[in-house]
């Protein structure tokens, strides 16, 4: 049940919101060039060929709007794990957790894993070493909280606006396709469309940074307090 909440809410709704550039370009540009080829195709099954390609199209942007989000903006922004706010988090220079509370958590880490990550001299003299010890132990502390509620609600989230950045990259770009489309054929309703989603897009991907690190924070918040309360 928690996958599927998941796939749904932060996986399919987020692919929904940045489709709607292709599935214009495809329904109302390629159909309508390439008519006369699809046209007996079309008189057999017209309900079932649009709806049918449109589901796999929407399928399809599943995957590749969180290919794009982790292996493009994750990886550009954190590294993959090594920079994610809940690495940063526990170094001793990083000030989101006073010191107190990170010395709790390193402490249950140990106790609880058998993780011992560097002290401060040590971190200092390789960060890139407590780094990857904190990466490991993140992944030891989500699998104790598989079930949580509270986390996944915030991994859902963070899931969401990653994903919904990744799809605005490919929304963008067929966005683009509209407007130049509309502008070569003095469609003023296709240059509006491409106009009103080029700038939607677009402020989607220059904020990204801003967005993702935002709610990557809060998730690093819920599971380091969860982690605390078990």
């Amino acid at each position: 049940m928690n996958l599927s909440n998941y796939y749904i809410r932060a996986r399919l709704f987020p692919t929904i919101l940045t489709s709607i550039p292709l599935l214009i370009f495809v329904n109302v540009i390629l159909f309508k060039l390439f008519h006369n080829e699809l046209k007996e195709l079309f008189d057999v099954l017209p309900l079932l060929t649009n709806i049918g390609i449109s589901t796999a199209l929407i399928f399809l942007m599943v995957q590749l709007n969180r290919l794009i989000a982790k292996e493009i903006f994750q990886r550009f922004y954190f590294q993959d794990e090594l920079k994610m706010p809940t690495t940063n988090h526990l170094l001793w220079k990083d000030t989101f957790f006073d010191q107190t509370i990170k010395e709790k958590i390193r402490t249950k880490i140990t106790s609880k894993f058998e993780i011992q990550i560097q002290n401060l001299i040590e971190e200092q003299a390789n960060e890139l070493n407590s780094r990857k010890q904190i990466v490991t132990a993140v992944s030891q502390i989500r699998n104790s909280l598989r079930d949580n509620k509270l986390l996944l609600q915030h991994n859902i989230e963070y899931g969401f606006f990653r994903n919904l950045v990744g799809g605005s990259l490919i929304a963008l770009i067929f966005s683009i396709i509209i407007l130049v489309y509309g502008v070569s054929l003095e469609q003023q309703n296709l240059k509006f469309i491409g106009i009103f989603f080029i700038s939607i897009y677009l402020l989607i991907i220059l904020f990204s940074k801003t967005i993702i690190k935002r709610f990557g924070n809060y998730y690093s918040k819920i599971l380091y307090e969860q982690f605390l309360s078990i």
